[in-house]
């Protein structure tokens, strides 16, 4: 079996068979896989464990058995948890003190000597949008305003991981999408993001990779697209235009792989599928062979959110 330090750089990330549980109760379960650079989303229900791994990820707690490993060393070393960043859901400040000796504070922790703590700490915070209300006290901070100095203090040390849970709750839209740009940023400079998230349609747009979990085990990861092809059984609701909506909808509910169809006003055919790859390639064939007209089509359930549900619904019957 190879060790820790034997784990290619590649992967910054590796867990290897881990499983915790307190008392009982087994929060994780048998989880295994590895993380490069990028934004990876991590997703599931309150209660699927996702607390919990990421309380391994920063070595805040030890797996029961398995191995949790950060560039080649164990997540529990000091350091495996200097290459990291972390940015609770929780929030745990000085409450009197303003955002920017919170964030310079956090910097000397670091061991950055004072001149650089203090240049430090002005990069971040314009960084993160909060150079020009860092001087208010915390007590007056909205929660957006707070989700950003934590942020900030998460990067302080300019860390190859970072680890993000629920960063973008109580956010405004705009605010959204200027942390969003943040994470790209980050990514362009070879980190790795891991967030957690409720927000299940962001993943969409922020993740390269996601990983879905459910009841403590790993159900699936990769993109939403792989892990579609993944699951061939899911079914999934197409929209298709044509002139003939209804001949095409006889011809389709024919096959094995339309289980519904519901013809809309305008022209739109909204179909149950069942076994995508054979559905396309039929829809190619009555198209080609048959002289069937589509004017286009439209994958309506193909969102991280979509893939997710099934996935709960398979992952309580398993």
């Amino acid at each position: 079996m190879s060790s820790l330090a034997e784990t290619s750089d590649a992967s910054l990330i590796e867990f290897a068979g881990v499983s915790k549980w307190f008392g009982p109760v087994i929060a994780v379960n048998h989880v295994t896989f590895q993380l490069t650079r990028g934004i990876t989303g991590l997703v599931g229900p309150n209660g699927a464990g996702k607390s919990t791994l990421i309380r391994l990820l920063t070595g805040q707690v030890r797996p029961s058995i398995g191995r949790v490993g950060i560039g080649g060393r164990s997540a529990w070393s000091a350091a495996a948890k200097s290459r990291l960043g972390y940015c609770p859901d929780v929030d745990a400040f000085y409450e009197e003190m303003s955002g920017r000796a919170f964030v310079r504070i956090l910097a000397r922790l670091h061991g950055l000597a004072r001149r650089s703590a203090f240049q430090r700490t002005e990069e971040v915070l314009e960084e993160v949008g909060m150079a020009d209300r860092a001087d208010r006290p915390l007590s007056s901070y909205s929660k957006g305003m707070r989700q950003r100095i934590k942020l900030a203090q998460a990067l302080i040390h300019d860390p190859e991981l970072i680890v993000l849970d629920e960063p973008l709750n109580g956010v405004d839209p705009v605010g959204r999408m200027e942390l969003a740009a943040l994470f790209h940023r980050l990514v362009a400079r070879d980190k790795a993001i891991l967030i957690s998230s409720h927000v299940l349609e962001e993943m969409d747009d922020l993740a390269d990779r996601i990983l879905f979990l459910c009841q403590g085990r790993l159900l699936a990861s990769g993109s939403p697209a792989e892990v579609r092809e993944m699951l061939d059984d899911h079914p999934l609701k197409i929209r298709v235009w044509s002139p003939r909506p209804r001949l095409l909808a006889a011809r389709l509910l024919a096959t094995d792989s339309v289980r519904g169809a519901e013809i809309e006003p305008g022209g739109g055919l909204l179909l149950n599928v069942e076994h995508p790859h054979n559905f396309f390639r039929l829809l190619e064939g009555i198209v080609v062979d048959e002289g069937f007209e589509v004017e286009a089509f439209q994958v309506i359930d193909a969102s991280t959110q979509a893939v997710f549900n099934y996935l709960m619904k398979r992952g309580r019957i398993v």
